[in-house]
């Protein structure tokens, strides 16, 4: 993803405060490409995109569901 949004910080503590809208969408719809599973904009939580681990975790929620 760092290669999406070169401006992100993907390590920091409070990855969602790093984000604005656009950094949103591009990253919802690049793993909903990536990996073929449905994300919305429900998905879009400060939970779900607090850090790079949570983002994993919503991807395999999302995986399983398939």
């Amino acid at each position: 993803m760092e290669d999406l949004l070169p401006l992100v910080d993907f390590d920091s503590d409070f990855l969602f405060a790093e984000l604005n809208s656009l950094d949103v969408t591009t990253i919802l719809m690049s793993l909903a490409d990536k990996y073929g599973i449905k994300l919305e904009a429900i998905d879009a939580t400060p939970k779900n995109l607090k850090s790079l681990d949570n983002i994993v975790a919503m991807v395999e929620r999302k995986l399983q569901e398939k």
